[in-house]
C-alpha cells in the first residue's frame, strides 16, 4: 500500500456486499473509508480494524439519512487521506410488503435511505448550503462531486458506483417502494413471477438509476467523473432484515404478491460476494466504464429478457407513437436523426 493508491469511500459496510468490498479493496493494497450506522456492532469491521492500520482503513459512523453528518464524514475523510477516488453508495435494506400494506413512514424512510442518501453523497457542491441539497442520497453525490472537482488534481476526477439492483431494471410484487427508489413505478403493474430472481431490491432502483444516468451525462469529459450503475442479482446478504410488514389480509393465496413471497423465501442466492467486490474494483478502474454492470447470471438474464420484451412491445405498438406526430412529420426521418444524436 502506498500514498498513491486509490482512496475509496463506501457506505453500508457493516455486512454483505459493502463489507466484502472493503475487504477486497484492502487486500488489493488500496485505502478505504468504511462507513456504517453502527460500526462497533459489526464484527467484520472490528476484525478488519485489528488487521489494518488507520493509514489504510478509516472507519466512521454514518447514517446516510443524516445530511449534515455526510458532510462531516467527507471532511474527515479528506483530512485523513487528502483525496477520494471512488465513492460507492451501497447503504440500503429491503421491505417486503404489498403497496397498500406498507405504512407511509416505512415507505418514506426506505426512499430516504435508498435514493436521497446516495444523491446527497454524490452531489454536494462547494458553496451550496447543505439544506438545499435534499435528503441523504443526494448529499453523498454532492459531496463526491465537490471532492472530485476541488480536492483531487484537475483531470483526475473520480468514479461513483451506485449499487442498484436488477430490481432497478425489472420490478416485482411486494417491492414497490424499493423499486420506486431504484427503478420507478412499474412495480405497481407487475404481477409476473418471470423475474423472480431479480427480487428484493427493485423498488428504489429507477430513481437511483435515472439519477445516475443524468449525473453521468452532465459531467464535462475533461473532469473525468463517471457514474456506474451496479445491478446485483441474488447474493447471500442480510438485505431483507429491514422493517417487517405483515401481508395484507385481503390478498388471496394465489395473488402475485403472496406467490412471490413464497418464491423468494425458497430461492438460494447464486452470487459470490467476494467475486462481486472484485468485479466492482475492476469497473472502478476502467477508463470508459459501462453505464450498467450486472453481477450474476440471474441479473444478466433478467436484464436481457426485459430489454428484449420492451423493444418487442414498442415495435408492436409503434403505430400509436408515429400516429401522434404533427401532420407532415416523417417518423422514419425522426428516428434516423435520433439514432445519430444518441450515439
Amino acid at each position: 500500500m502506498s500514498n498513491s493508491s486509490r482512496v475509496w469511500f463506501v457506505t453500508g459496510t457493516s455486512s454483505g456486499l459493502g463489507l466484502s468490498l472493503v475487504t477486497e479493496v484492502l487486500v488489493a493494497g488500496e485505502r478505504v473509508v468504511a462507513t456504517a450506522r453502527n460500526p462497533a456492532s459489526s464484527k467484520g469491521l472490528v476484525s478488519l480494524q485489528s488487521k489494518y492500520p488507520e493509514s489504510q482503513l478509516l472507519v466512521l459512523r454514518l447514517d446516510v439519512t443524516d445530511a449534515p453528518r455526510i458532510k462531516e464524514v467527507f471532511d474527515l475523510a479528506v483530512q485523513h487521506f487528502h483525496r477520494i477516488d471512488v465513492v460507492v453508495n451501497n447503504a440500503g435494506y429491503g421491505v417486503t410488503a404489498e403497496i397498500e400494506a406498507t405504512p407511509d413512514k416505512v415507505a418514506r424512510e426506505q426512499v430516504e435511505t435508498l435514493f436521497w442518501g446516495p444523491v446527497n453523497v454524490t452531489k454536494q457542491v462547494k458553496c451550496m448550503p447543505l439544506s438545499l441539497c435534499g435528503p441523504p442520497f443526494t448529499a453523498i453525490c454532492t459531496q463526491a462531486l465537490h471532492v472530485f472537482r476541488t480536492v483531487n488534481a484537475p483531470g483526475e476526477g473520480g468514479r461513483v458506483l451506485n449499487i442498484s439492483s436488477i430490481g432497478g431494471y425489472s420490478a416485482n410484487p411486494t417491492l414497490a417502494y424499493y423499486n420506486a427508489a431504484k427503478f420507478g413505478t412499474c412495480s405497481l403493474y407487475s404481477s409476473s413471477l418471470t423475474f423472480v430472481h431479480s427480487f428484493f431490491i427493485s423498488a428504489f432502483s429507477i430513481a437511483l438509476e435515472g439519477f445516475t444516468e443524468a449525473f453521468d451525462r452532465e459531467m464535462p469529459p475533461a473532469w473525468n467523473i463517471k457514474g456506474i450503475i451496479i445491478e446485483p442479482g441474488a447474493f447471500p446478504t442480510t438485505w431483507r432484515d429491514g422493517d417487517s410488514v405483515p401481508p395484507h389480509p385481503d390478498y388471496p393465496p394465489d395473488a402475485p404478491s403472496v406467490l412471490f413471497r413464497q418464491m423468494t423465501l425458497a430461492y438460494t442466492p447464486i452470487g459470490d460476494l467476494s467475486k462481486a467486490a472484485k468485479a466492482m474494483i475492476k469497473m472502478a478502474g476502467e477508463k470508459n466504464p459501462p453505464a450498467r454492470v450486472q453481477l450474476g447470471s440471474d441479473s444478466f438474464g433478467i436484464l436481457v429478457h426485459e430489454a428484449t420484451k420492451t423493444i418487442k412491445e414498442a415495435e408492436q405498438w409503434q403505430e400509436v407513437a408515429h400516429g401522434t406526430n404533427k401532420d407532415g412529420i416523417d417518423g422514419n426521418k425522426v428516428l434516423e436523426q435520433l439514432r445519430a444524436a444518441l450515439r
